[in-house]
């Protein structure tokens, strides 16, 4: 850190302290004092317990479930925040929910992704730092500076890691063959996707499977891992083509419903995520690995006014 440090204050909400707490120590901080806690009737009370006028705040909370009580956590600190005549918040956002409902798909649905993106922007942040945005779009939501890190080096490089022979990379959907690609020039593997469609929210069907994958090792990689049934259906499609092993990596291990229990029971032999989320109870096979020393290296940038498109060049 450079001279101005002084001017850096990094507070959190309840979503995912251990993260945050590993973000501060890479920075050489300590985690800002906050009491974020509940009033008797389950109204969220925040107050910042330390003095922020005229600093650099950043507040890490991403927003999981229960999501709607870690959003209003987020709005509350970033609302004491620019109260309290800080000079700058910047919210960061490891997992941006409400991101599946980027746009009006039938009628009367909202924008969800939208109205979470204008509720940051009136509580008062002055810029977005978060990481894998399931639509990209929603960056062009904000009429402040967003900062979307990616997550699949960090991916890529565990992988790489474990020295997997006759290596195959696979996209579970054509959304997410940009990501796929990524992985699959980095591995200098081959590349494959699911033909699927998707009859409701959360449930999908396999149609096709386009790539050959008998006797490959494939790594099936998203964004995130929600149910878990999009992935364990892909996974048990590509074995019964022949493969000889199938591994998947997401950088939001959302792990709702009883994805648990579906990924354990897959044919998936090990699930390489990041600690964006935090993960009580883990599937059989789950390996995190740490995106903190990404996003506190960003926070660094944002706070010096270098380059963050540096972090991915």
């Amino acid at each position: 850190m450079s001279d101005r440090q002084g001017e850096l204050k990094i507070f959190s909400g309840n979503a995912n302290r251990p993260l945050s707490e590993n973000i501060v120590s890479h920075l050489g901080l300590t985690l800002g004092q906050a009491d974020v806690g509940r009033f008797s009737n389950g109204e969220i009370r925040v107050r910042l317990e330390e003095n922020v006028r005229g600093t650099d705040v950043y507040i890490v909370q991403p927003t999981t479930t229960p999501v709607n009580d870690h959003l209003m956590e987020l709005l509350l600190l970033i609302d004491a925040a620019r109260r309290a005549s800080a000079r700058r918040v910047t919210a960061v956002m490891p997992f941006y929910g409400y991101a599946r409902q980027d746009r009006k798909e039938r009628g009367r649905e909202p924008i969800s992704a939208k109205l979470v993106a204008n509720l940051i922007t009136v509580a008062g942040a002055r810029r977005v730092l978060t990481m894998d945005l399931h639509a990209p779009q929603i960056q062009g939501f904000f009429d402040i500076p967003v900062d979307n890190l990616h997550g699949v080096r960090i991916l890529s490089e565990a992988i790489y890691q474990k020295h997997l022979e006759n290596l195959m990379v696979f996209s579970p959907d054509a959304g997410g063959v940009m990501r796929a690609r990524q992985m699959a020039k980095f591995l200098d593997a081959p590349l494959g996707f699911i033909d699927k469609r998707r009859p409701e929210p959360n449930v999908s069907e396999v149609v096709n499977v386009i790539g050959k994958v008998r006797d490959k090792t494939v790594v099936i990689i998203d964004d995130m891992i929600d149910t878990g049934g999009t992935v364990a259906l892909a996974a048990q499609a590509i074995r019964d083509l022949g493969a000889r092993a199938v591994f998947a990596a997401c950088t939001h291990p959302v792990f709702s419903g009883k994805a648990v229990d579906i990924l354990s029971e897959s044919v998936i032999e090990e699930f390489v995520v990041t600690d964006t989320i935090q993960v009580d109870k883990p599937p059989r096979g789950m390996v995190a690995i740490s995106v903190a020393p990404l996003i506190a290296e960003a926070i660094m940038r944002v706070h010096e006014d270098l380059s963050v498109s540096k972090l991915f060049e």
